[in-house]
């Protein structure tokens, strides 16, 4: 068991700093994982937890213990690479006993701990054989098992389905979920671009951008209360959809975000910092857009389809925005076939649409659509 805190992390190569003062606890036993775009920053504040990577400035604390100065080998901590990294010609057993041999544990304890985590790992039918004779999603098993019998505090995974096809993409990833809960009480940190692996996985995520952590939470937290526009549209897939507007009041004194596109929607009462003529961003997830039958009323957007992807249970739906010049991504589900051209009518309920202030910080009050649409 370990817990975990990063206190003022910053990493920089020369002059350039790529890690600005990361601050972060992780209680033991937690599943966390740190995802964000290619460059953002996770991997290396990866690799400085495990000791491959110098901290610039900063404290690393492991159950109490500063360990910036500790060797990576003394840290206890066990790493899981993009690439397996397996000896070739050595056996399954071999590449999982090696590096207990050389710590010089005793050929009983080692022969013990290869095959509890071959057990766990379901790979005890596979000990003798060479690595070229697996697949890949078994060879990343046998890595991560490499690391499970030196016993660890902290697990790191830096990206390790990423050489994988989809399907064992998939298949391991339930695999490294079933490992977490039959390790309950080992803390584990996990780095992916993937936010489908992310949500899947994680206990919580931590959203990186640019070196700095954007945000921190439970999947669900992310998902429906991003704290900003990058949040917003990276958790989720597709992505959520972005209108612009400007905030205004109508003759009863009510604020309301006038849409580019024209539709009106209700702001209620706005936050400090946002007032009349200010510009507002609002978020509508393609999965909780609605469409809507002509009876309907209300803010009801209106747009061309310009395509279909027709994926079984559900059809994504590619709309001309009318009045906007935008693609407004759809959720469509049901039986009703949709095809290029076809001109459509939706909304969405008050509780799933998302307001975000001219900074991209999220309003904490959700807007509710009002009024009738006011295309032209």
């Amino acid at each position: 068991m370990a817990d975990l805190s990063l206190r003022n992390i910053r990493k920089s190569y020369a002059n350039l700093e790529v890690l600005h003062g990361i601050d972060l606890d992780i209680k033991s036993g937690e599943f966390v994982v740190f995802v964000g775009p290619s460059g953002c920053g996770k991997s290396t504040l990866l690799r400085s937890i495990a000791g491959l990577e110098t901290i610039t400035s900063g404290d690393l604390i492991i159950d109490g213990e500063r360990i910036n100065n500790v060797a990576p080998s003394k840290r206890g901590i066990s790493m899981v690479f993009q690439s397996y990294a397996l000896y070739p010609h050595m056996t399954v057993y071999e590449n999982m006993a090696f590096g207990l041999r050389i710590a010089g544990l005793s050929k009983a304890e080692v022969d013990k701990r290869v095959r509890n985590a071959a057990g766990i790992l379901q790979l005890d039918n596979y000990l003798q054989r060479l690595p070229k004779a697996l697949s890949g999603g078994q060879r990343q098993r046998v890595a991560i098992g490499r690391a499970i019998v030196r016993d660890p505090r902290v697990f790191l995974f830096d990206e390790p389905l990423s050489n994988l096809d989809a399907a064992l993409r998939v298949a391991t990833r339930i695999e490294i979920a079933k490992l977490k809960q039959s390790m309950p009480d080992v803390t584990m940190i996990y780095v992916t671009h993937d936010q489908v692996e992310a949500m899947t996985l994680a206990d919580r995520i931590v959203v990186f951008k640019d070196g700095y952590i954007e945000q921190v939470g439970t999947p669900i937290e992310l998902y429906r209360n991003p704290a900003n526009l990058f949040v917003a549209q990276f958790i989720g897939s597709p992505a959520m959809n972005i209108l612009e507007g400007k905030a205004e009041k109508d003759p009863t004194g009510s604020m309301k975000c006038i849409l580019d596109c024209g539709v009106a929607l209700d702001l209620g009462l706005l936050p400090d910092g946002v007032s009349v003529g200010d510009r507002v961003s609002v978020g509508i997830r393609p999965e909780n857009t609605q469409i809507a039958d002509a009876r309907a009323n209300g803010a009801v957007f209106t747009g061309t389809i310009d395509f279909v992807e027709h994926l079984g249970e559900v059809q994504i739906l590619y709309v001309d925005l009318a009045g906007s010049g935008r693609k407004y991504l759809i959720k469509a589900y049901g039986e009703r076939s949709y095809a290029r051209m076809d001109r459509i009518r939706f909304t969405a309920r008050a509780q799933d649409i998302h307001a975000f202030d001219v900074n991209g910080a999220a309003i904490a009050k959700r807007v509710s659509p009002v009024g009738e649409p006011t295309f032209g």
